[in-house]
């Protein structure tokens, strides 16, 4: 396994900032936004339940993350949390929820990426900050980028039902997501 693969011990945990408190209940924007596999998906036309998992990177094997990023609380996690939705997948399925990723990385690197974890659902690029902003989601900087927190939502009839944040460990999010879809 890389080094991406597993959480180090001592990561330091995130704190609740209230970022994310207006979340619940709020309509998703009539947005198109690109995904790995080609097309575009709307997430506030989808018929089904949908969970969104938004994190800051995934990063690429032989390439450094950025300086001080296991200081940055909540950073660290993105492929393990992505591995985790796709050992998850068909549970989540099977409780009438599809499955997106989501985070600013372009198109082309989330192909990579995706390809590369054998992700069985797609990955939504936000790299204008279309979705982000309209929902006035969390974000941070590191190494002169703007990168999203790690938040995850269900969506419902185009609503957002259900929030989880801030996410910790982050291997741990299909946990909570299954039990939100067990409970409706």
């Amino acid at each position: 396994m890389s080094s991406y693969e597993t959480l180090p011990d001592n990561l330091p945990t995130p704190e609740d900032d209230g970022a994310c408190a207006h979340l619940e209940g709020m309509p998703l924007p009539d947005l198109d936004l690109p995904t790995t596999g080609g097309g575009s998906v709307n997430l506030s036309k989808l018929p089904r339940k949908t969970v969104v998992y938004c994190y800051p990177m995934t990063g690429v094997p032989g390439v450094a993350l950025p300086d001080g990023w296991d200081e940055i609380p909540g950073a660290r996690g993105c492929t393990p949390q992505s591995c985790s939705f796709r050992d998850h997948n068909a549970e989540i399925n099977a409780l009438g929820a599809d499955v997106f990723g989501l985070s600013t990385q372009d198109k082309a690197y989330q192909e990579e990426m995706a390809e590369r974890l054998h992700l069985p659902f797609p990955v939504i690029s936000d790299a204008g900050f279309a979705l982000i902003e309209a929902l006035n989601l969390p974000t941070f900087e590191a190494d002169g980028k703007r990168l999203t927190k790690r938040v995850t939502f269900i969506i419902d009839g185009g609503n957002i039902t259900a929030v989880h944040y801030p996410v910790f460990p982050s291997h741990s999010d299909p946990d909570w997501v299954m039990a939100q879809l067990k409970e409706t």
